[in-house]
C-alpha cells in the first residue's frame, strides 16, 4: 500500500478550484428544519374540514409549533432523508346554537414524525382548549372522524417530499435535466499509428465471398485497446496461472501450435491454430455442452502502438 501522499496521482481525487460538487457526488447535508415548517404550514394551515354539515363549521387554523431536526444527506445522486419532529396545529369550530354562535377551539399533536416509521402512520392526539362541554365533545369527535384523515394525508405528502430530496429536489432534477440536454463531450481517442494491418480472419473471407455465413452461424469482430505492451497480452492469454488467478478455475494453456488447452475447469476445450509470439493468437474452440463438432474459430491480432502506449487487439471469431 502506498503511502500518504505518494500514490499514483490518477487516483487521487483532487479538490476543485471552484469548489463545486459534480452530480452530488461528495456526500452533501442540506438542512431542512424552515423548509419543513414552510411546507407543513401550507399543507396543514386553514384546512377546511366540515362547512355546516349538522350545524358545525370546522378547520384547521395555525402550525402553532413544530421542533427537532429535518435534513436530507445526498450522495452520488441518493437521496437520504432524515428527520425527527414533533409539531402541534390549531383547529378551531363553530356552532349555532340558541344562545348564538359559539365558538370551540383546540389542537392535533404529532409528537413523533421521524424518517424510521416513515411507512406508518403517525399518532395523532385530538384535544379541546378550555370548557369540555358538549359542544366541545362534538367537535372533538368530528375532528377525530372528519380531520384526522385529512391531516395524516398531508403528513404523508411531506414524507413523499422529503424521500424526494426536500429543498434540494429542484437542483437534483435540474442537474438530471442539464444532463440529459447537454451530455458531455467525449474527449477524441489519442492519435495512434498502427504499425501493421489488420488480419482478416478466413471466416470473414468466407462471408465476402459467399455473401452470407453459415446458416446457424456468425462471425463477431470486434477490436480494444489496452495501455499495455503487446506481448503483455500474448503472456497473459497463454499463461495458464494467470487464467487460474483472474477466473479463479482450473486452466491448461498449451504454448505450442497445435497444443491443447482447457478452461474454466474443462468447460471450454480447444487447439492452438496458430501462434506468434506478441502479435497473433488463432484458436479453435468449444463449449463441451455444444453439439458433437461444433467448433469456434477465434483470431486475436496484436498490434502495439508505439508512440502511445496503447495495445491494440483485434478480434475475429466465428
Amino acid at each position: 500500500m502506498a503511502k500518504f501522499g505518494e500514490g499514483d496521482a490518477r487516483w487521487i481525487v483532487q479538490e476543485r478550484a471552484d469548489g463545486a460538487n459534480v452530480h452530488n457526488w461528495h456526500w452533501a447535508e442540506r438542512d431542512c428544519l424552515d423548509w419543513s415548517r414552510a411546507l407543513l404550514s401550507k399543507l396543514l394551515a386553514g384546512l377546511p374540514v366540515l362547512s355546516g354539515e349538522g350545524g358545525l363549521t370546522l378547520r384547521t387554523t395555525t402550525l402553532d409549533k413544530l421542533d427537532g431536526e429535518a435534513y436530507v444527506n445526498i450522495r452520488k445522486g441518493k437521496v437520504i432523508p432524515g428527520y425527527e419532529l414533533s409539531l402541534t396545529l390549531a383547529w378551531e369550530a363553530d356552532a349555532t346554537t340558541e344562545s348564538g354562535l359559539v365558538k370551540v377551539t383546540g389542537t392535533a399533536e404529532v409528537p413523533y414524525l421521524a424518517d424510521e416509521n416513515a411507512d406508518e402512520d403517525p399518532e395523532l392526539r385530538i384535544t379541546v382548549r378550555g370548557d369540555d362541554g358538549p359542544l366541545a365533545r362534538r367537535a372533538k369527535d368530528a375532528f377525530i372522524a372528519h380531520g384526522k384523515p385529512l391531516v395524516i394525508a398531508k403528513i404523508r405528502d411531506y414524507v413523499a417530499a422529503m424521500a424526494n430530496g426536500g429543498p434540494a429536489k429542484d437542483e437534483i432534477d435540474s442537474k438530471k435535466i442539464s444532463t440529459k440536454a447537454a451530455p458531455a463531450a467525449v474527449a477524441p481517442a489519442p492519435s495512434v499509428k498502427v504499425t501493421a494491418a489488420p488480419v482478416q480472419a478466413p471466416a470473414a473471407k468466407e462471408k465476402k465471398a459467399n455473401g452470407k455465413d453459415k446458416e446457424g452461424f456468425k462471425t463477431i469482430e470486434m477490436t480494444e485497446k489496452f495501455n499495455c505492451r503487446s506481448k503483455d497480452i500474448y503472456e497473459i492469454l497463454m499463461d495458464d496461472n494467470r487464467w487460474k488467478g483472474f477466473t479463479q478455475s482450473n486452466a491448461r494453456i498449451s504454448k505450442d501450435v497445435g497444443g491443447q488447452f482447457s478452461l474454466f475447469d474443462g468447460s471450454i476445450t480447444g487447439v492452438n491454430e496458430e501462434l506468434q509470439e506478441g502479435k497473433l493468437i488463432v484458436q479453435k474452440w468449444r463449449f463441451g455442452s455444444w453439439a458433437d463438432g461444433v467448433h469456434s474459430t477465434e483470431h486475436n491480432l496484436i498490434v502495439l502502438q508505439c508512440r502511445s502506449g496503447w495495445c491494440l487487439m483485434s478480434l475475429s471469431q466465428e
